[in-house]
């Protein structure tokens, strides 16, 4: 791909990063979907809940990264947009071996403290214990293949090579969710399962090496030094801070239920959780685009920058808000042809209220790829550890006074004050957003009211007639001031939604 392709980031190769980010996701948790009635009925409901545990620590090992990931990203982008490619084998071997080194230790350090995790924090009954001590020592090993593959993917999509990359995490990801269910039938053990996911993550980091290294020519041929990657730790330090705080905020409740409630709550809890966390899919498509562009243009032009937030984030509200009304109106149809009668009816009230708290969720990505891209993301940070201190401790109050609904209510809020607090840092840190911020808080707020109404429907009203002509009048009014947030020209060019994503030339309206 030609350096002005990746400077300029045009139309074109903007939506279709999209749609192969989006695809890389989406493809392999449909099957999950489709699958998690078999893990259920090969696991059982207390077994099913220790895999959800085991998944959330999949989920966290990634925060060993310390952020250099991302600013990998960052930091190749901003090269390459330089023209300063040649620089990048050296920065990239540095940031690999510094990674590799932390996680070793990370795994072992874990490896160590499994037991006492599995005995005196979590339920676990005594006839799993060995299962669930032996499963999740297993699973220690995965942590530094999956902050490798962090690092790996921040060199792809700082090169824009999301198809390249999305063509070979699909199928390595497919068998990450069928992998389980197939060797279930052979070894009815959660040690097996442990097993399938490691060589899974195992073969995604060999396959984006080796899309990996003919961009960086003499990456193998010499001894890595450390010096390079200090910069990154530097500001990957304070992305690292900023997504240890997300995941503890979105994985915490479901330790908080294990260890106040029982491993059955966390099923009924982290199965509606899991579902809704895969509208994460479209979101994380737009930013991953957006990031390479944001930081390889906004010096030069910052109302470039803006520009791609608002209509980054016009983008993930279209793309997610009928997802998350048909979450918040049919919970319980959803539920009950998914999973059947007993999910139908303990976890229909938590995929109510969290179907509207991943709307905010979603739409909070997009300012926290500008925050990222022009360099702050220490704000971010600092925001999410505030947010620990005021909503963990919510979290286990509505625990123990509604139950696992009132875990979901302290999800959905924290969602939102997220995204409004990310989209006002994005305004002051980069005064040309300012603008942009100010024209997306109609359609978020409409958005939003749309969904409470819809979720005090569903409560109130019997039947499924009210909550579609709530639901459709939701759609209506986010779509008319989604339309009033768009400029003139942007208005003509709707029936072109390519032209949507494509960069403004300097001096134009964010």
């Amino acid at each position: 791909m030609g350096e002005p392709e990746i400077r300029g980031g045009g139309g074109r190769s903007m939506i279709a990063g999209v749609a192969w980010n989006a695809a890389g996701r989406g493809l392999p948790l449909l099957l999950a979907l489709l699958l998690t009635p078999v893990l259920i009925g090969q696991l059982g409901t207390e077994r099913w809940g220790l895999f959800t545990l085991a998944l959330a620590m999949v989920g966290v090992f990634g925060v060993f990264d310390l952020g250099v990931g991302q600013a990998l990203t960052r930091a190749l982008a901003e090269r390459i947009g330089a023209g300063r490619a040649a620089e990048s084998a050296e920065l990239v071997g540095a940031a690999l071996a510094l990674l590799l080194g932390i996680s070793l230790l990370a795994a072992l350090a874990l490896w160590w403290c499994v037991p006492a995790l599995v005995e005196r924090v979590l339920l676990v009954p005594p006839a799993l214990r060995e299962q669930a001590i032996g499963g999740l020592r297993v699973l220690t090993a995965a942590a530094p293949l999956v902050v490798v593959n962090a690092a790996l993917w921040g060199v792809l999509a700082a090169h824009r090579r999301f198809r390249e990359a999305n063509l070979v995490t699909i199928p390595v990801s497919i068998f990450y969710y069928l992998g389980p269910v197939l060797v279930l039938l052979v070894w009815d053990s959660l040690t097996a399962v442990m097993l399938a996911l490691i060589a899974c993550r195992l073969a995604n980091t060999l396959s984006y090496l080796w899309l990996a290294l003919p961009l960086l020519p003499g990456l193998l041929r010499r001894l890595p030094r450390l010096s390079p990657a200090l910069p990154l730790v530097r500001m990957g330090g304070w992305m690292s801070v900023s997504g240890v705080m997300t995941q503890a905020l979105v994985y915490a409740d479901r330790f908080l239920i294990g260890a106040l409630l029982s491993l059955a709550a966390v099923a009924y809890y982290a199965t509606p959780l899991d579902l809704v966390l895969r509208a994460w899919v479209l979101p994380v498509a737009v930013a991953q685009t957006m990031l390479p562009a944001i930081a390889a243009s906004f010096a030069a032009d910052p109302r470039e920058a803006a520009a791609l937030l608002r209509r980054g984030a016009l983008l993930i509200m279209a793309l997610v808000l009928p997802a998350c009304l048909l979450l918040v109106g049919g919970a319980r149809d959803i539920l009950w042809l998914w999973l059947g009668v007993e999910f139908a009816e303990n976890s229909a009230g938590v995929l109510r209220i969290l179907g509207v708290g991943i709307f905010f969720s979603c739409a909070a990505f997009a300012p926290a790829s500008l925050l990222d891209g022009i360099g702050r993301p220490d704000a971010a940070a600092l925001l999410s550890l505030a947010e620990a201190v005021v909503f963990l401790p919510l979290c286990a109050a509505l625990l123990l006074l509604a139950g696992i609904e009132g875990a979901a209510a302290a999800w959905a809020l924290r969602a939102a004050v997220d995204c409004g607090a990310k989209l006002a840092l994005a305004a002051r840190l980069h005064p040309a957003a300012a603008g942009a911020a100010r024209r997306l808080a109609a359609p978020l707020a409409g958005a939003g009211a749309g969904l409470l109404a819809l979720l005090a429907a569903a409560l109130a009203l019997p039947g499924l007639l009210a909550p579609v002509a709530v639901g459709c009048l939701a759609l209506a009014g986010f779509a008319a001031f989604a339309f009033g947030a768009l400029d003139a020209e942007e208005r003509a060019l709707l029936r072109r939604p390519r032209a949507l994503l494509r960069p403004r030339a300097a001096g134009s309206v964010p």
